[in-house]
């Protein structure tokens, strides 16, 4: 089989099972798991995979920049964010992530709601301005820009220092085996902070994001209240979580 034979056969299996098995693929094929790796090595450069141990994830389009993933399914993540907002509750302290989901959950909080949101991003703030009864508290640090959010030691320890009923939290990739994560190490850190200061964290996840997985992990299934998807419940990957005890809320 030519490499670019390989290629195919490799990103089909991904399409289809949702990961790649080094030594599984090289015993179909009969060759070494040595081609295999190299192979997987490629398209993890060309970004079409996400290397684990043994073989290989698909790999998330969410790792794209802040403008660029406005324009990814902007109708699936007007419908999770149009579920995740029903959970706010008047009177109730809500953690907001940044993102492109998030900012559409804060866009779509009821002008007149009475809440405090905290958030350590600066276009969730802008968003919550023509929101009289909503206080909003920015935590502040370094700006991380591919993602608008504040990040690094100064943030997390903000982080530290609040608490909250809900935090509603994005990450660029679901999977059942890598669990939640995401592309940069220190945005991890942060999200991690965000979600132990409240008392409910549910994941914000369009459904481009389920079945990838990125570099750093966020937190375990065990972490979260639930998960937020406009993705079939009948998908395989949905399907698996809900069967190990995660609750799925369907955007529909």
């Amino acid at each position: 089989m030519l490499a670019a034979e390989r290629r195919d056969h490799l990103l089909g299996l991904l399409a289809r099972e949702g990961k790649v098995v080094a030594k599984d693929v090289a015993a179909d094929l009969g060759i070494s798991e040595d081609s295999v790796r190299r192979d997987l090595r490629d398209l993890a450069a060309d970004g079409l995979c996400h290397r684990v141990y043994g073989g290989a994830l698909p790999v998330s389009p969410a790792v794209a920049d802040y403008a660029a993933r406005t324009t990814v399914t902007p109708d699936g993540k007007q419908r999770v964010a149009a579920k995740a907002a029903a959970l706010v509750r008047p009177g109730s302290t809500l953690i907001l992530d940044g993102g492109t989901t998030a900012l559409a959950v804060a866009r779509l909080l009821p002008p007149d709601l009475a809440c405090t949101v905290i958030t350590h991003s600066p276009t969730i703030v802008v968003a919550l301005l023509d929101h009289p009864q909503a206080e909003v508290f920015l935590l502040g640090g370094r700006i991380f820009k591919h993602s608008a959010v504040a990040c690094g030691a100064a943030a997390v320890e903000a982080a530290q220092n609040v608490s909250a009923d809900l935090c509603l939290l994005g990450v660029t990739g679901v999977h059942p085996e890598a669990g939640l994560t995401t592309g940069d190490a220190e945005e991890a850190a942060m999200k991690r902070a965000l979600a132990a200061r409240a008392a409910e964290t549910y994941i914000l996840a369009s459904s481009e994001k389920i079945g990838t997985a990125s570099r750093f992990r966020v937190l375990p299934w065990e972490g979260i209240s639930g998960l937020i998807t406009d993705a079939d419940p009948r998908h395989a990957v949905v399907e698996q979580l809900t069967a190990r005890g995660v609750e799925v809320l369907t955007a529909g």
